[in-house]
């Protein structure tokens, strides 16, 4: 029996993208937020699946930290709705790119892939910014005050910019008219 090919205007899949970070209460809902923002304003929210998680499980289910959400909300963004969850090793099938927010986090992901396939879907956030590609790791806000939240924010949204230009291209010719 001959295998039956897909109809040519199947809907193309979402390209799946999630950031990590420690927690998922700080840097990585930001990201999450700040590309589905680039998303919406690009109208490609339908071909992408953009969410966030932590390598820790210490605040899953938990809201965003608060200075993250003010933080946000001064730049536009909602986070209240943010609760947050943990990247587990079988959430690798489900993503096209596990994006890093710090080495640390690189690290984790990398020992937790299945496989070598798996693993060569994590890169860290700030590699995709040559501005800041050498800085390598977003630092963690958690223990600092509001002005180096935004200044996070920054930096996340600089990244996202840079990312979202390199795939935006790919997604455009994949995406369903």
């Amino acid at each position: 029996m001959m295998p039956i090919a897909a109809p040519s205007d199947a809907p193309a899949q979402p390209f799946a993208v999630t950031f990590v970070c420690s927690g998922n209460i700080c840097r990585s809902p930001m990201a999450e937020l700040i590309f589905r923002r680039l998303a919406a304003a690009a109208g490609l929210e339908h071909a992408l699946h953009i969410s966030s998680s932590a390598t820790g499980d210490w605040h899953v289910g938990e809201r965003a930290d608060s200075r993250t959400v003010d933080s946000l909300a001064r730049h536009g963004l909602d986070g209240s709705a943010h609760r947050a969850r943990k990247f587990q090793p079988e959430h690798f099938r489900e993503f096209d790119l596990v994006v890093a927010l710090d080495r640390s986090h690189d690290r984790v992901l990398r020992a937790w892939a299945p496989g070598p396939e798996d693993a060569d879907k994590v890169a860290l956030l700030l590699s995709f910014d040559p501005a800041q590609a050498h800085l390598a790791d977003v630092p963690d806000p958690y223990y600092a005050d509001d002005a180096v939240f935004d200044a996070v924010f920054g930096m996340i949204e600089g990244a996202c910019i840079q990312l979202f230009r390199q795939i935006q291209p790919a997604i455009q010719q994949g995406a369903p008219r």
